[in-house]
C-alpha cells in the first residue's frame, strides 16, 4: 500500500489515497451545496412530467416524487456515512466487497454512467439554451449553434472538475445561494402565469394501469433518482473530518439532494399539465421575456453543476481499475467522449422514451451493487473495514482477487432487477413485470435477492474461514 502521507494534502483531490483527517477541510455545509447544485438541472422539472406524460394525475405524480425520493434519498444517506468514516472513494471501497479485481465490473459501470450522464444532462438543455437565445435576440445556427454551446458548456464543466476537489466545492458553494433565488423566482412566475391545471385528472387511469404508471415513474425519478447517486457519495464525503457530527452531515447530504429534485420534479409536473405536447421547460421560457438571461444562467449552470461531479468520479472510477493514466487526463477524455455522444443526442426525437431507458438501465446495475455494499459495510463487516487491504496490489491482495459471494449476488441481483423492471423502451420490460400487469417493483426485486443473498453467502463464507477447535 502507498502510504496515506506520501501524497501531499493539496494532492488528495486527484488520488485514490484514503484522505487523512489534516487534508479534511469540507463541512456538512459543503456537502448540502455539492448536492443541491448537481441537482438544480432541468433534468429534473423534465422527468417531473413523465408521470403525466404516462396518464397520471398531477395529485399522483407528485405522491410518487416526494415518496420515492424520501426512500431514495434515506438510503443515500448511509452512502455519504461511509466516505467520512474511512476517507475513501466509493468505488476502492468496493474492493472490500467485490474483492481487488472483482471491483473492476461496478467501476467501469460507474465510469460508463457518470461519463453517459455527462451527454445527457448537456443534451437536456440544448432546446431550452436555444429557445432562451432567441429571446435575447439570437436566431438561426440550427444544430451547428447547438454544437458549439455543447463545446463551451463541456469545456466549462471539464475544466472545474479536471482541477479536483476543491474547485467543485467552492464552485458549489458561490453559484448554488444564487441559483436557487433565481429558480425560486422562475418558479413564482411560472405557476402564475401559465395556468397549471392543480386538479388535472390525467388519463383517469385505473386499477393496475395506474399502479403500473405510479411505479414505472417511481423507478425514473423517485427512488430510481437517489439510487443512482449511491455510487457517487464518497467520493466528496471523504473529504469531511469525523469530528462533523454523523446526523448532521446525514441530514445535510440528503436534503441537499431531496429538496432540489422534489421541487422541480414538482415544477416540471404541474407544468406538463398545461400542454402534454410541449416540453414543460419550454413553458417556462415562454413566460419570461425580460427574465430570460438569469433564467439561461440557470439553465446552464445546472449541468455544469452537475456533470463538474460525473466527470470527477468517472476520473476515479477509471484510476480504480488500475489504468495509469493521470485523473486530469482521463477528465479531458470522458471530456471528449461526453461531448461527442451529446451531438449524437441531438438528433434524438423521443425526449421522455430516450429519459426512461438511460434511467431504467442504470438502476438495473446500481440498485444490486448498493444492496451488496450497504450490507456488506454495516451487516458484515459493521463499518470496520481495513482500508490499507484495500490498496494492495492485485493479484496479491489480503482481499483476494475476487470475492464471489458478492459477484455473484451482484449479477443474480441485475437479473432479478431486470426481471420485474416495467420502462418505457420494450427491452426494459421484463417477464415478472409483465405478469404482474406492468406493476415495476425492479428495485425492490434487486434489493432482496442481491442484499440477502449476500448476507447469506457472506455468512457462509466466514463461518468456513473460522478454524475448527480441538474438543480434546
Amino acid at each position: 500500500m502507498t502510504s496515506t502521507h506520501a501524497t501531499p494534502a493539496s494532492d488528495h483531490a486527484h488520488s485514490l489515497e484514503p484522505v487523512p483527517p489534516g487534508a479534511r477541510s469540507s463541512t456538512a455545509l459543503h456537502q448540502f451545496w455539492i448536492w443541491a447544485g448537481a441537482n438544480i438541472a432541468p433534468i429534473n422539472w423534465v422527468l417531473g412530467a413523465l408521470g403525466i406524460k404516462l396518464g397520471l394525475s398531477l395529485t399522483d405524480t407528485l405522491l410518487v416524487l416526494v415518496a420515492g425520493n424520501v426512500l431514495g434519498m434515506s438510503v443515500f444517506g448511509l452512502f455519504v456515512l461511509m466516505g467520512q468514516k474511512t476517507g475513501v472513494t466509493q468505488m476502492v471501497l468496493a474492493r472490500s466487497a467485490f474483492g481487488r479485481r472483482g471491483a473492476y465490473l461496478p467501476a467501469a459501470l460507474q465510469g460508463v454512467m457518470s461519463a453517459g450522464w455527462c451527454a445527457v444532462n448537456t443534451w437536456i438543455v440544448l432546446d431550452l439554451v436555444m429557445a432562451l437565445l432567441g429571446q435575447l435576440g439570437v436566431h438561426g445556427g440550427g444544430t451547428a449553434l447547438k454544437i458549439v454551446v455543447v463545446l463551451v458548456i463541456m469545456g466549462l464543466q471539464v475544466g472545474i472538475a479536471a482541477s479536483g476537489f476543491k474547485a467543485i466545492a467552492s464552485f458549489e458553494k458561490w453559484t448554488v445561494p444564487i441559483t436557487l433565488v433565481v429558480l425560486a423566482a422562475m418558479t413564482a412566475v411560472a405557476w402564475t402565469k401559465t395556468g397549471v391545471h392543480w386538479d388535472f385528472p390525467g388519463a383517469h387511469l385505473g386499477g393496475k394501469d395506474r399502479i403500473s404508471a405510479m411505479t414505472t415513474v417511481m423507478t425514473a425519478i423517485g427512488v430510481g433518482w437517489g439510487i443512482t447517486w449511491f455510487a457517487y457519495a464518497s467520493d466528496y464525503s471523504r473529504f469531511v473530518p469525523q469530528s462533523v457530527s454523523r446526523r448532521k452531515l446525514y441530514w445535510s447530504s440528503v436534503l441537499g439532494q431531496f429538496v432540489p429534485v422534489v421541487w422541480l420534479g414538482a415544477l416540471g409536473a404541474s407544468l406538463a399539465t398545461v400542454s402534454q405536447s410541449t416540453d414543460p421547460g419550454k413553458l417556462i421560457v415562454d413566460s419570461f421575456g425580460a427574465l430570460a438571461i438569469p433564467v439561461l444562467l440557470l439553465v446552464v449552470h445546472g449541468p455544469i453543476a452537475t456533470n463538474i461531479l460525473n466527470v470527477y468520479s468517472c476520473s476515479l472510477a477509471a484510476q480504480t481499475v488500475d489504468w495509469n493514466v493521470s485523473r486530469r487526463a482521463v477528465s479531458y477524455g470522458v471530456g471528449i467522449f461526453a461531448a461527442a455522444f451529446t451531438i449524437l443526442l441531438v438528433f434524438q426525437e423521443d425526449f421522455a422514451h430516450t429519459l426512461d431507458a438511460w434511467l431504467a438501465g442504470l438502476v438495473t446495475w446500481v440498485v444490486p451493487w448498493a444492496a451488496v455494499m450497504a450490507v456488506h459495510f454495516y451487516v458484515v463487516k459493521r463499518q470496520n473495514v481495513d482500508i490499507e487491504a484495500l490498496y494492495d496490489p492485485p493479484g496479491s491482495s489480503r482481499l483476494g482477487d475476487f470475492r464471489w459471494d458478492a459477484v455473484v449476488s451482484f449479477l443474480l441481483g441485475a437479473l432479478a432487477t431486470w426481471t420485474f423492471q416495467y420502462g418505457v423502451p420494450v427491452a426494459l420490460q421484463g417477464p415478472g413485470a409483465k405478469a404482474l400487469g406492468g406493476i415495476d417493483l425492479s428495485w425492490l426485486a434487486g434489493v432482496i435477492v442481491a442484499g440477502g443473498l449476500y448476507l447469506v453467502l457472506s455468512r457462509r463464507r466466514a463461518d468456513a474461514l473460522v478454524p475448527v477447535r480441538s474438543t480434546s
